[in-house]
């Protein structure tokens, strides 16, 4: 069977895909697939490049180029006996707009669906499920950027009203920190939705707390699986894009040295997360955690890093579900959920 691996892409997560693909080179069964190269480049490019029988010995072969691989249309990609993984972070990746042209295409991939991955990539919607749900989170104030432009001192009034500095400034639709600051004041709070709006015409203003950062990953279609919370240890007061992936500031604890009821609790927030949203294959569930053992959800990840310094694989590899056994359920959850959608429309 051929895994054909999507990466790279549009988004400001461009270069963490392309060291999540390396890493899943690294650990795909050779013995039972090839892996077909298709790079798209930031500007909107795709490429087709080598097709592999074996893993490879440098990252180098994920540097396409028209020079040196085909440039393809993106329908091009269709095959009969493959699956997609569409190992792609941020917009036009893991917000649904991937995931529903591979549904108009009618081929398997690797993740979850349409609506789960939008939903999961809109901070704004995600708090408003959890919500919904009764999962603790964070105090927020979601701002669109026209109303603050059209009345800033309402903007700061209204967030100064509902929260207390500091706080934390997202666009409602990025990962992985791009685009994401902390303001202790107002002036830095206009700094950071200017920063924000970079990014989105609509962000999300949390309250900043201290507190712990820990990561449950899911496992899953129907029969929902989650691993102990693993912890994310900085040596940095708030980790950015840079310090997350550039400078690697950050170690990880598994499992996190935290009471066990935290631990179940979590699991629990973290599995009826995944079941509100809707989730299949794979998501990573991220919480603060303060001194008094208080939760709160942060944001569901329907496509986390698989880099060598991400989370949840690692949290996988401690439950005893290495890389590439990993990489094998996921191939099946997708196959599994093509051939249960394929059963539904047949029914129409």
């Amino acid at each position: 069977m051929k895994i054909i691996l999507l990466y790279g892409g549009q988004s400001a997560e461009h270069d963490v895909s392309k060291l999540s693909a390396f890493s899943v080179l690294n650990a795909v069964y050779y013995n039972y697939y090839q892996v077909q190269l298709v790079y798209l480049t930031k500007t909107g490019q795709w490429l087709k490049g080598p097709l592999l029988s074996e893993e490879p010995t440098s990252a180098t072969i994920l540097d396409l180029t028209p020079e040196n691989a085909e440039v393809i249309q993106p329908c091009a990609i269709q095959e009969e006996e493959s699956i997609v993984f569409p190992l792609l972070h941020g917009p036009n990746g893991e917000d649904g707009t991937i995931q529903g042209f591979l549904e108009t295409l009618g081929m398997p991939y690797i993740g979850a669906g349409v609506l789960t991955s939008a939903c999961g990539m809109d901070k704004i919607t995600t708090k408003y499920l959890l919500q919904a749900a009764g999962i603790p989170q964070v105090p927020f104030v979601p701002v669109l950027k026209s109303q603050w432009k059209e009345n800033p001192k309402k903007i700061f009034e209204q967030c100064e009203g509902t929260l207390i500095y500091p706080m934390f400034v997202k666009p409602a639709n990025m990962g992985s920190s791009v685009g994401i600051s902390k303001a202790e004041n107002r002036e830095e709070l206009q700094q950071a939705l200017i920063e924000a709006y970079k990014f989105d015409n609509r962000a999300v203003i949390e309250q900043g707390i201290e507190a712990r950062e820990i990561e449950v990953a899911i496992l899953g279609n129907e029969d929902v699986r989650t691993t102990q919370a693993g912890e994310i240890v900085k040596d940095v007061a708030f980790y950015d894009y840079n310090s997350k992936y550039i400078d690697n500031k950050i170690t990880m604890e598994i499992p996190a040295q935290i009471p066990d009821e935290v631990q179940i609790k979590a699991q629990e927030y973290a599995r009826l997360a995944y079941e509100m949203i809707g989730g299949t294959g794979l998501s990573r569930c991220d919480f603060f955690l303060t001194s008094k053992n208080e939760l709160f959800l942060n944001e569901l990840n329907t496509m986390p890093g698989f880099t060598q310094f991400s989370m949840y694989p690692a949290l996988w590899e401690q439950t005893g579900l290495k890389y590439g056994d990993l990489i094998e359920e996921l191939i099946q959850l997708g196959l599994n959920r093509y051939k249960q959608r394929q059963n539904f429309i047949k029914e129409m």
